[in-house]
């Protein structure tokens, strides 16, 4: 055994981001990336629904990709904001933030986007987000 490969065996197991949405890339809700998104409860207790292995459990646990995505919603971010903060793609991003809205864990608020040109206000939000990172 090289030096290098015992390194890689103590490596621990990345997850595929598509394994998260159980290979689903479409969902229920519109979620364009300046949609935005806000947690209606706290990130403690089970969540219902396909991305829970044993839904209506005692002791079903949450994934901690849900639990982080509930937990940085507690203040309105935008769909971009979450995948970015997270570094989760934007696709799987969607179809988790559509999965909790169906199950009544987070609220989706729209784009703010109007008739016309785009949200000021919106635009000034993306901006600061772009700079901190």
């Amino acid at each position: 055994m090289t030096a290098g490969s015992g390194r890689a065996a103590r490596r621990p197991a990345r997850v595929r981001p598509y394994s998260l949405t159980g290979g689903r890339t479409r969902s229920g809700h519109v979620l364009l990336v300046e949609t935005f998104v806000a947690s209606l409860e706290p990130a403690d207790g089970p969540v219902d629904g396909p991305l829970d292995p044993a839904p209506n459990t005692p002791g079903a646990r949450m994934l901690p990709e849900i639990r982080a995505i509930i937990e940085l919603c507690r203040r309105m971010r935008s769909v971009a904001e979450v995948s970015a903060m997270l570094k989760i793609p934007l696709g799987v991003v969607r179809v988790l933030l559509s999965d909790l809205a169906d199950q009544g864990k987070i609220r989706v608020y729209g784009t703010g986007r109007g008739p016309g040109q785009p949200d000021r206000a919106l635009l000034e939000r993306v901006l600061v987000g772009l700079r901190r990172l």
